[in-house]
């Protein structure tokens, strides 16, 4: 049974940091893409960043040079350091993981099966 835990949410200043990790149980991370997502209220799921099974790793061009992700097969956990955030930054972020259908669908939340149940992201 797959699970997904976030933590490391809160609130914070615009130009501040903050990072985000998840914990993953159940599955190895060499056998699912996993990537972060994140909704605002009245907005769509968004992607925001992901690795994928040859470890490549996707941003969402909003974020890019601001966020960045590391995989630690070893401990499970997969981390999204945040830095410069923006109040547009504020959502619910959640770790997902999954199997899309082309390296192109990698930031596409459709795609995933399994998610955490998100950690609030507040920007002022």
């Amino acid at each position: 049974h797959v699970q997904l835990v976030e933590s490391g949410g809160g609130s914070v200043q615009a130009g501040g940091s903050l990072r985000l990790s998840c914990a993953a149980s159940g599955y190895t991370y060499s056998s699912y893409c996993i990537g972060w997502f994140r909704q605002a209220p009245g907005n769509e799921r968004e992607g925001v960043a992901a690795v994928d099974i040859d470890n490549s790793t996707i941003y969402a061009n909003s974020v890019k040079g601001r966020f960045s992700v590391s995989l630690d097969q070893a401990k499970n956990i997969f981390d999204l350091q945040m830095n410069n955030l923006k109040p547009e930054d504020t959502a619910v972020y959640y770790c997902a993981a999954g199997h899309p259908r082309s390296e192109y669908r990698v930031l596409s939340s459709s795609d995933y099966t399994y998610w955490g149940q998100g950690t609030q992201v507040t920007v002022s």
